[in-house]
């Protein structure tokens, strides 16, 4: 028997929507001062700090994919919650390590918009979400959210 097009879809639209919330809580209220100052650091105190935000960001994805499950119905694989909350967190790992992500900026020609708002040698004269690299962060974090919502739904 074939799935129902309308059915998918508004799975896919479901897990989508609990996966940005998701995101948007976990990156700004669950991830800790110490995992925000310290993941992109270099070495291990970098690796761990952004390893310990992946790790509770992918428990909050869970939780708010539990809670879809839970209240609407939908079934979805177990396989595929792996694998799609597993492609997440390899991408969110990745780019807050901060040098992936500004290294592919610098190889697409966005380096410049990378640089954006960020605080002058010396200065602290733009202590904002503002930038260009912030703006990178939450698209490609978003882009990789749709992949995952794709494979999960």
């Amino acid at each position: 028997m074939f799935a129902d097009p309308t059915t998918e879809a508004a799975t896919f639209a479901a897990v989508f929507a609990a996966l940005y919330v998701a995101h948007q809580v976990a990156d700004h209220w669950v991830q800790t001062q110490h995992q925000a100052d310290c993941k992109g650091r270099p070495g291990w105190v970098g690796r761990i700090a952004c390893a310990a935000h992946v790790a509770t960001y992918t428990l909050t994805a869970l939780i708010a994919l539990v809670f879809l499950v839970a209240n609407t119905g939908i079934t979805l694989s177990g396989w595929h919650v792996a694998v799609g909350l597993t492609v997440s967190a390899v991408s969110h790992y990745i780019a807050d390590r901060r040098t992936p992500l500004r290294k592919l900026a610098e190889l697409l020609g966005s380096a410049r918009f990378y640089a954006l708002g960020t605080p002058r040698p010396g200065r602290d004269d733009n202590p904002s979400l503002g930038t260009g690299a912030y703006a990178l962060d939450q698209s490609f974090h978003l882009f990789f959210l749709f992949a995952a919502a794709l494979i999960i739904a």
